[in-house]
């Protein structure tokens, strides 16, 4: 697995590499100090995941991820942030980042959050989507100026689903993965990924962090 780390840090950036080049089957093939620099840095040496610092100076990790993702749309991105960067992380999340965690969270849980992400999984840390919910909750309900509420064909697609793919969205909302979400519901994971499948499909959206977006923009996090 080839990672990029992009922060405009160096000991964080070099922290990170050491920690995570110990890691077997993990290779930092190389670091970059702001977006611009993580876009030439990508295209070079095509990473599996790129694990972005969100906020930096000049061009920051969400137009760092816009470009990646535009250009290398395989390409997996995990933001690092802080509970202070509601906005940039709505925004990443619109980009299509595959997940956002605490810069301050132990190695081994950047580990596996990398992991997740590579293996086509979400990870959402509950504690930022708390504080995502609270940023919206302060938030007019309705309002053309507000990119992140949801549109009216949005609030239909919602309404079309089963009692159980709402369940299941709620739980996406949480950045529960496949097994997780069996354990809480007593289902099978298969019969949670067709769930998945489906609403991801009726709500005509990309994958499944999207539907996480989503579920976090209607507020059904439980």
């Amino acid at each position: 697995m080839k990672i990029l780390i992009v922060d405009d840090q160096r000991l964080m950036r070099e922290g990170l590499a050491a920690l995570i080049g110990l890691e077997p089957g993990m290779e930092v093939v190389g670091t970059a100090v702001d977006g611009r620099d993580a876009y030439a840095k990508a295209l070079e040496c095509r990473p599996h995941v790129v694990l972005m610092d969100i906020r930096m100076p000049g061009i920051d990790g969400v137009e760092g991820a816009q470009l990646i993702l535009k250009h290398l749309p395989g390409t997996k991105i995990l933001v690092l942030t802080t509970f202070d960067d509601t906005e940039l992380i709505l925004r990443a999340l619109d980009q299509g980042v595959h997940g956002y965690l605490l810069k301050d969270m132990p190695s081994e849980a950047i580990v596996s959050a990398i992991q997740t992400v590579h293996n086509g999984g979400t990870v959402l840390q509950s504690e930022i989507t708390a504080s995502l919910l609270s940023e919206l909750n302060k938030r007019p309900t309705r309002s053309m100026d507000k990119p992140n509420l949801l549109s009216d064909s949005e609030l239909a697609a919602l309404k079309a689903l089963t009692e159980r793919e709402q369940e299941i969205l709620a739980l996406l909302g949480q950045g529960l993965n496949n097994k997780e979400m069996a354990d809480r519901l007593v289902i099978t994971e298969g019969t949670v990924k067709n769930h998945v499948s489906n609403l991801i499909a009726k709500l005509g959206l990309r994958d499944r962090t999207q539907a996480a977006l989503l579920s976090v923009r209607n507020q059904t996090y439980v």
